[in-house]
């Protein structure tokens, strides 16, 4: 999740951490190497609620599973963010902002929170965070960008694990990525994160550039026009990150005017509907996905792949298909955007290395050539 030796070398080795005292310091090293040390103070108390006697730290305690792999310190985090989001409860407020910086007095703060607010929070473990970060649709357009001089130039694309479609709607944000700009001038959603490497910036978008389509699909989508579902998204937002904050509130206007087109599907039912249907001459069909890729089962994993590559095998020149994935490695926990193209050439296939970038778009490094 991060390029930082300081949480581990080995991906899967730290997501199988069974220990909890562990799991909960490798889940708040990694909020504090990604720039969010109040957030970091807020699971590290989390050793201190296990350990009491109410119904939340029990469970957490107890916890059946692989404690980072299903992200449960997220899961607490945004219902302790939740209490001040809502006006529940802003005793947080002052930790968030740095005023409360002693881990003791943290610690207290979140067990007094637990206690008084143990039933209301006790269900957000049920399910794991929605964090559907826009920033990460920089990586995503860069390597569209880079597609578009080597493939047809018309995209319809279609999402996997698109939870609010935050990422659904990059075709209306207007994006800084290095020296190149494209996207609505006038969209309120602008990103711009810092450009990185000696590769210079992502080829500029030739006249034909075009996103026809954008379709996404989750288990379990959120609807961003609702309040209620907007609010809960906000609150897995890291509250060290205004910059993140200020993205979600444009994606929800941009969303209130036009919803995404998100459904309600697993997501190899999904790619074997968008691969089945047709495809118009001239126009690259494109799979993405960011950081979601972890959390499907393997059997799901290896059906997609196994899908994507036949269907390769029947790609053209005037009817390419494309793959493009923004996820963790799991050697060394570096954020990769990865592309995979099929046009009838040679190079059919081939996974092409473009970036790498910060977990929260905050910055690229990029490293793909023009």
């Amino acid at each position: 999740m991060t390029d930082s030796g300081k949480v581990g070398s080995d991906y899967r080795a730290v997501m199988a951490i069974e220990d909890l005292g562990a799991a909960i310091e490798w889940q708040a090293e990694h909020a504090e190497i990604n720039d969010a040390p109040c957030t970091a103070r807020v699971i590290r108390a989390l050793t201190k609620v296990a350990a009491g006697e109410t119904a939340t730290g029990r469970r957490i305690a107890g916890w059946h599973g692989l404690t980072l792999k299903d992200a449960m310190p997220l899961r607490i985090a945004g219902g302790l963010h939740h209490l001040v989001l809502s006006g529940e409860d802003d005793r947080l407020a002052r930790v968030y902002s740095g005023q409360i910086a002693d881990q003791g007095q943290v610690d207290r703060l979140v067990c007094e929170l637990v206690e008084t607010y143990d039933h209301r929070l006790l269900p957000w473990l049920d399910g794991p965070p929605q964090t559907n970060e826009a920033g990460r649709s920089a990586s995503i357009t860069a390597g569209l960008l880079w597609l578009a001089q080597r493939v047809a130039p018309r995209f319809e694309l279609f999402e996997l694990g698109a939870s609010a479609g935050v990422n659904t709607m990059l075709d209306r944000y207007r994006f800084r990525l290095g020296d190149t700009e494209v996207g609505p001038a006038d969209s309120p959603m602008r990103i711009e994160p810092e450009w990185r490497g000696g590769a210079g910036s992502p080829p500029n978008a030739p006249d034909e550039f075009k996103i026809v389509s954008v379709r996404g699909c989750d288990v379990a989508p959120i609807n961003l026009a609702d309040e209620a579902s907007a609010l809960r998204l906000k609150s897995y937002v890291w509250p060290d990150a205004p910059a993140r904050m200020a993205r979600i509130d444009a994606a929800i206007e941009l969303a209130s005017q036009d919803p995404p087109q998100i459904v309600r599907q697993d997501a190899g039912e999904f790619v074997a509907d968008m691969l089945s249907e047709p495809q118009a001459e001239g126009t690259t069909r494109a799979m993405f996905h960011s950081i979601m890729w972890q959390y499907m089962p393997a059997e799901t994993q290896e059906a997609i792949t196994l899908m994507v590559e036949r269907e390769g095998t029947k790609a053209s020149a005037e009817k390419p298909l494309a793959w493009i994935s923004l996820e963790t490695d799991p050697a060394t926990f570096r954020h990769e955007l990865k592309v995979r193209y099929w046009n009838g050439g040679e190079s059919d296939g081939e996974t092409t290395l473009l970036s790498h970038a910060h977990p929260h778009g905050a910055w690229v490094e990029w490293a793909g050539s023009a």
